[in-house]
């Protein structure tokens, strides 16, 4: 078994390589070719956080894995992600476990890629002004994925914490060569902004419709429980909505099941799937005024493929360190 740590995961894993990776994923789940369970959650003791279980069965390329991961909200601004576990990788003919991969970069890494893959498929091609609420890991995956799909020439960034927001924006704008301006107010941050990324550990809104211009695509992806959302009800019901897989947004995406109680909207408000998008069978975009909102949730076929397409590198690399578990029979007993 190998298992593979995390500045090896960032290694073999870059932003460039993980967005396609991800349009074949969500392909193979619009086909059909894709075993994807609704993800058992524990919530933990006095409200800390989860413990959640992502397993996925994938056809092509033929993976199996399931990933577990914490989810402590509360860790953030500390020196702890707010996503930490391990992505479980099996042999899909007998079931051996064959690599163990760090989660927090992964996760980290495949949650923007989605994002940039649903911008590639939904914002105006011109789209080059970003803005991002949130300052933490997934404000730093967001925008480099935005920089890769779209000529982005203005960021802004908001978040709760000011000192956060000024730090990441001097940050990025070292690494990335362009002006990223940190905002007083996450208004002030989204107005005219073509695209917006929220990435936040909000339960409640901090993006509102009246603030999205016409013709802006919406990353909305901090939220990821029924209970908790980072868009208000106009901000959603103004918007067409695309999902990452419906079941799991019907069943788990705050952001759309507070405004549905509401009554505000229906199931019927979700036009569809990434990979619906990526087949054809659903319009994307169909003006360039249109407000278009992605709705990420995160699911485990985005894992299990990131895993597999890491071991085989690490394989062909000899990389990660290759341990001795149990599971086979000594041939001779």
């Amino acid at each position: 078994m190998l298992i593979i740590d995390q500045p090896t995961v960032e290694r073999l894993l870059p932003m460039e390589q993980c967005i396609p990776l991800m349009s074949d994923a969500f392909t193979a789940l619009a086909r059909g070719e894709v075993v994807l369970p609704l993800r058992p959650m524990m919530r933990l003791p006095r409200g800390l956080g989860i413990l959640g279980m992502m397993p996925a069965s994938v056809e092509a390329p033929r993976a199996l894995g399931i990933k577990l991961i914490t989810v402590f909200p509360t860790n953030h601004g500390t020196e702890f992600d707010s996503h930490q576990g391990a992505v479980l990788l099996f042999e899909p003919d007998h079931g051996a476990l064959i690599a163990v991969l760090d989660a927090s970069s992964i996760t980290a890494i495949r949650t923007a890629a989605v994002s940039g893959l649903a911008t590639q498929l939904l914002a105006n091609a011109g789209a080059s002004d970003l803005c991002i609420l949130g300052s933490g890991v997934q404000a730093r995956t967001h925008l480099a994925a935005m920089l890769l799909v779209r000529p982005i020439e203005r960021v802004r960034i908001w978040s709760r914490s000011a000192d956060h927001a000024h730090a990441f924006a001097t940050a990025a704008a070292r690494r990335h060569g362009i002006t990223v301006d940190a905002m007083p107010t996450a208004e002030d941050a989204a107005a005219g902004a073509d695209i917006i990324c929220t990435v936040t550990a909000s339960s409640e809104p901090i993006l509102r419709g009246e603030w999205i211009a016409r013709g802006a695509h919406v990353n909305a992806v901090g939220a990821s429980t029924p209970h908790a959302r980072e868009l208000d009800t106009s901000a959603v019901r103004g918007a067409t909505l695309f999902v990452d897989c419906r079941e799991s947004a019907l069943n788990e995406a705050g952001d759309f099941l507070i405004p549905k109680r509401e009554g505000a909207i229906s199931d019927s408000h979700i036009r569809g799937e990434l990979g619906e998008v990526l087949l054809e069978r659903i319009p994307g975009r169909q003006s360039p005024d249109e407000i278009t909102l992605f709705k990420s949730l995160g699911i485990a076929v985005e894992d299990v493929v990131a895993a597999h397409h890491i071991y085989q590198r690490a394989t062909a690399d000899g990389a990660g360190t290759r341990v001795t578990l149990g599971g086979r029979r000594d041939a001779a007993s």
